[in-house]
């Protein structure tokens, strides 16, 4: 594309998102997303305070057993510091962590202090890892755009599994507007799309999937409607700034920096530094970057300034390429191959993206009569 236009807000460009588009003063639709994103949240620090209150409240009231929520952890600044922050706040969650096999030595270490420093308990699935590689492998050879699908999946239905296990109502995340508002679709895919899953694996796979935890579209409704489970991102009621998050937990909690979004995990760190560039041509970065840029915790002259940095250590990467391609089971031949494999819609698998799935709220509001009769007899 020769006649690339940028935001002007932002840093994102129709090269980084073909779909993107811009009002008459140049803004992104992205960037306009992300305003009706924020609408939804208290502007004020007192507004946010009060809201963050109610929300505690009713989650110290909902509580039947030992835990009163579910957080789940990855080590990585969202979810460490939210979990520093509820222990002043007074609940007492379980703390849940999907432990996938590409956990850095930094993950494991800021797990372990976290713990050490708030008591709290942990619950960790280990997935078996051969299955796990199986799947991951089945992504990769699809030549899909989303290989975290697996982790992220598996990630959530765990969460799911013990909420429900526990009697846990709240579940709660890291996730927050103002660091993660802003992630084009090109960039990513439905992380809940179990029927993308399965036929990917059936297609590409080699062995049984009898460990690796599903959370189906009925199973996640169930969960939601009948059981009213709630998500809540508790970091959006609060005055959140990244990097002053990490100055507190590095001081408080002696957390030490992966060095990029979501590096905790050095499959991720080599799919979004490495693969999701090379094969699909997108720079995460940018995406983060246009959150900081609308959440003002960045300029786009600083945002900008650091996108003319590598995204990647040259020596780091060489390692992990290597650590990686062999963790996997493939040959280096192999995974070029398939790097260099033309690149296919998630779509030309079966999806819960097509057909009554794809109807997603109306089938929510079609159940919802249905669904409290049912709760009676719970």
């Amino acid at each position: 594309m020769n006649n690339i236009i940028e935001c002007t807000r932002c840093v994102l460009t129709t090269k980084d998102d073909p779909e993107i588009f811009f009002d008459e003063s140049g803004v992104c639709n992205h960037c306009r997303s992300y305003e009706e994103k924020a609408k939804v949240f208290p502007k004020t620090a007192k507004a946010k305070a009060q809201a963050l209150s109610t929300i505690l409240s009713d989650i110290k009231k909902s509580s039947t057993g030992i835990y009163d929520c579910i957080l789940g952890i990855s080590g990585g600044v969202d979810s460490t510091f939210l979990a520093y922050k509820i222990k002043d706040f007074g609940l007492n969650p379980l703390l849940v962590h999907f432990d996938n096999g590409w956990n850095s030595e930094l993950a494991v270490q800021n797990i372990e202090n976290l713990i050490n420093k708030t008591g709290f308990d942990l619950f960790t699935y280990v997935v078996d890892w051969e299955e796990f590689r199986d799947l991951q492998k089945s992504y990769i050879k699809a030549s899909v755009l989303d290989w975290e699908i697996p982790t992220d999946h598996g990630f959530y239905a765990v969460l799911f599994n013990q909420a429900f296990k526990h009697k846990i109502k709240h579940i709660i995340s890291g996730h927050n507007i103002v660091t993660e508002g802003i992630l084009p679709k090109c960039m990513r895919w439905s992380k809940l799309d179990v029927a993308n899953i399965i036929d990917i694996h059936k297609k590409f796979g080699t062995k049984k999937l009898k460990t690796f935890p599903t959370l189906s579209f009925y199973k996640n409704i169930y969960y939601q409607k009948i059981r009213n489970f709630s998500n809540l991102s508790l970091l959006n009621y609060m005055e959140y700034n990244k990097d002053e998050a990490k100055k507190t937990i590095i001081r408080e909690l002696g957390w030490k920096d992966y060095g990029g979004k979501h590096y905790e995990s050095i499959f991720t760190r080599f799919y979004q530094g490495y693969v999701l560039l090379q094969k699909f041509g997108f720079d995460k970065r940018k995406a983060h970057l246009a959150t900081l840029i609308n959440s003002g915790q960045i300029t786009k002259a600083d945002a900008l300034k650091e996108l003319q940095q590598p995204g990647y250590d040259a020596n780091q990467l060489a390692e992990d390429k290597e650590y990686v391609i062999k963790k996997l089971g493939f040959t280096i031949e192999e995974f070029n191959a398939i790097m260099a494999n033309p690149i296919k819609n998630h779509l030309d698998y079966k999806s819960y993206e097509t057909g009554i799935y794809r109807q997603h709220e109306t089938f929510m509001k079609t159940i919802s009569p249905l669904s409290k009769i049912v709760k009676k007899f719970l």
